[in-house]
């Protein structure tokens, strides 16, 4: 089982209102309620996975763009 965190993440940062935010998290939390247990213990893993990956291109991003910016 593979879950698509990226899509709603992607919906998340590109939502016009906060309503629209929250009916996004409300559907994830809605599919994580709808899960089993052993299901709901590879959607946490790979929600860490997701995350941490995330995190880590976010820090690559930055330092990326900071050592371009001229030092004055």
């Amino acid at each position: 089982m593979e879950f698509d965190f990226k899509s709603y993440h992607l919906r998340g940062i590109h939502a016009d209102t906060e309503e629209e935010k929250r009916s996004i998290n409300q559907e994830l939390k809605d599919l994580y309620d709808s899960l089993t247990v052993d299901e709901k213990r590879i959607f946490n893993l790979e929600l860490q996975k997701f995350l941490a990956l995330e995190t880590s291109r976010l820090g690559s991003d930055y330092e990326a763009i900071k050592n371009q910016i001229p030092k004055t």
